[in-house]
C-alpha cells in the first residue's frame, strides 16, 4: 500500500497560493503576528464550529428542561455553554417535527451563527441557494437528497444581522440510551441549517 498523501505534499490551489503569499507578506512587514494568526485559525477550526452546535442539539435531545429553555430563549440557553459573541448575539432555535421542517437562508447576504456553526459554507452564501431556497425550498431540499412529503410543512427562515437561526433536528430512531457525546457526533452542520436530517449509523453500536 502506498503512503498516504499528506496535506503539505499536495500542490496549493490558486486561492491558497494567494492566501499564503499575503500571509507571508504581512508577517514579513510585521503587520501580522504568526502566533496570533494561528490562534485565530485554531479558534474557528477547533473551538468555534459545528461541533458547538452539535453539543447544544445533543443536550436538547437528552434534557427536556434544557430543550424548553432553548426554545424559549435560545440566546440565554446557548450562553450556558459559553457560546456567545459576535454573529451570535440574538439567536432563535427552530424545532423540526414529523410535520414541520425548518430551513434557514440569508437572502440579503450570508448572516450566519458563527459561535455555534463556525464559518458559513460556500453554498450557503451563493446566490442560487439564497434565491431558490425562498422560491422553491422543496426543490432545493430534493436536490440535496431530502425529498419532503407533501403532508410535511416546509418553513423558510431568513436570517438577518439582528437575528440568526439554528435548527433543532429530530433525533433519529435507534439512538435511545446514547450518551450526549455519541449523539453530538452524528449531528451535522447541514442538519442545523435545515437542509439535511440527522441519521444514525446503519448498524447501532448498542
Amino acid at each position: 500500500m502506498s503512503d498516504p498523501v499528506h496535506e503539505h505534499d499536495r500542490p496549493l490551489s490558486g486561492p491558497a497560493l494567494r492566501v499564503k503569499a499575503l500571509e507571508s507578506l504581512l508577517t514579513e512587514k510585521g503587520l501580522v503576528d504568526p502566533k496570533a494568526l494561528d490562534e485565530l485559525i485554531d479558534t474557528y477550526e477547533t473551538k468555534v464550529g459545528p461541533r458547538n452546535g452539535a453539543r447544544i442539539v445533543a443536550r436538547a435531545w437528552v434534557d427536556p428542561a434544557y430543550r424548553q429553555r432553548l426554545l424559549a430563549d435560545a440566546t440565554a440557553a446557548i450562553a450556558e455553554f459559553g457560546f456567545i459573541g459576535r454573529q451570535g448575539e440574538d439567536m432563535v432555535v427552530l424545532e423540526n417535527t414529523p410535520k414541520v421542517r425548518n430551513m434557514v437562508v440569508c437572502t440579503l447576504c450570508s448572516c450566519y451563527p458563527w459561535p455555534v456553526l463556525g464559518l458559513p459554507p460556500v453554498w450557503y452564501k451563493s446566490a442560487p441557494y439564497r434565491s431558490r431556497a425562498v422560491i422553491d425550498p422543496r426543490g432545493v431540499l430534493k436536490e440535496l437528497g431530502n425529498e419532503i412529503p407533501e403532508d410535511v410543512e416546509v418553513r423558510v427562515w431568513d436570517s438577518t444581522a439582528e437575528l440568526r437561526y439554528l435548527v433543532l433536528p429530530e433525533r433519529p430512531a435507534g439512538t435511545e440510551g446514547w450518551s450526549e457525546d455519541e449523539l453530538a457526533a452524528i449531528v451535522t452542520r447541514d442538519a442545523m441549517i435545515g437542509v439535511a436530517q440527522v441519521t444514525a449509523p446503519a448498524e447501532s453500536r448498542r
